[in-house]
């Protein structure tokens, strides 16, 4: 059976990150297979996956810990923030286009097609 572990914070910048490498590299010593999940990231830290696509670090970081390659499905939104408002959309690894918040708001539900 396959199981899930679920990190929650009050707030940004509380640990989670760097406890979820944690446990990835934890689980990885003990012979588990784990990857990380994070559906929706706001950050500008993004690095480069093998295949070439766009991701947070720290999913990089966290799969890099798990022993397993960084894949764009394992952060598959990531929002790069531009002014106070805006944001770079990058979806699945690729810029897919600038949005103020509100027009974010409206697109989000078709992001699950």
């Amino acid at each position: 059976m396959t199981q899930a572990v679920m990190l929650q914070g009050t707030a940004s910048d509380a640990g989670k990150s760097m406890l979820a490498a944690g446990l990835c590299r934890i689980f990885y010593q003990d012979g588990l297979r784990t990857a990380p999940f994070k559906s929706q990231n706001m950050a500008l830290n993004s690095g480069i996956t093998p295949d070439g696509k766009e991701m947070e670090r720290a999913q990089i970081f966290q799969a890099e810990a798990a022993g397993i390659t960084p894949d764009v499905r394992m952060n598959p939104v990531l929002l790069k923030p531009t002014s106070d408002h805006k944001a770079q959309v990058v979806l699945m690894g690729k810029v897919a286009t600038n949005m103020d918040a509100v027009s974010y708001h409206d697109y989000r539900p078709r992001l699950r097609e």
